[in-house]
């Protein structure tokens, strides 16, 4: 899933994005109101977390500009005040959730994944590819009944690629939806995850559900190779 996170504390911003990073998810960062307002309506996102106090053009008048454009991303408002007058417009505004500062980052992913079951469509049903099963809701990877542990970003690859099964997907498309717009590392990061999940998704079991196509990109088997 792809998130966008709008919060001008620049240290909690980081935060949240290398620690959803590690949950899977992949994450966009703006500092104030006018660019995460812009990135929102540029890209498309699965779930918004959207600090209230923000420069520029605070998160309620982000909220409502997105609602009124027809954005249907889930949006979680975080804000340091406390009451029930905020939460009351933050959700009158168009938000699907709010948690006031200082939150529980545990608390904070289980809302989002929450969110994201709510909104229906973030968050597909279980994916059938022959013997092979990807359940993005659990978490799951199992082939022919035996589960397969995979990281976090190696099953953020495998859930991408199986959204697109039978299709090729570009590295770059992959490098954008699993890490990050604003990526800048080596790119053959790409690489090295979908040959770690071949080797477990595949070898083992002697199948070949996951093909690399020569100067086009990758592609898993409808029928689970």
């Amino acid at each position: 899933m792809r998130v966008l996170v709008v919060e001008d504390e620049r240290r909690l911003a980081l935060a949240l994005q290398r620690g959803l990073q590690s949950e899977g998810f992949s994450v966009d960062v703006a500092h104030d109101g006018p660019q995460g307002l812009w990135m929102a309506c540029e890209h498309d996102y699965d779930l918004i977390v959207l600090d209230i106090m923000l420069p520029g053009l605070n998160g309620y008048r982000v909220c409502a500009r997105l609602r009124a454009a027809g954005n249907e991303s889930g949006i979680l408002m975080l804000t340091a005040k406390d009451g029930e007058y905020d939460e009351a417009e933050a959700l009158d505004t168009g938000a699907d959730d709010f948690l006031s500062k200082p939150f529980s980052y545990l608390v904070l992913v289980a809302r989002l994944r929450a969110l994201a079951r709510r909104t229906g469509r973030r968050v597909p049903r279980t994916m059938e590819f022959g013997d092979l099963l990807v359940d993005p809701a659990r978490h799951l990877c199992s082939r022919g009944g035996t589960e397969i542990r995979l990281t976090a970003r190696e099953f953020a690859v495998l859930e991408y690629l199986a959204r697109h099964a039978g299709e090729v997907v570009p590295k770059r498309e992959i490098l954008e939806q699993v890490w990050d717009s604003a990526f800048d590392g080596d790119p053959n990061v790409v690489e090295v995850h979908v040959s770690a999940v071949r080797r477990k998704i595949d070898a083992p079991f002697g199948r070949f559900a996951l093909e690399t196509v020569r100067g086009a990109g990758y592609r898993l088997a409808a029928d689970g190779g």
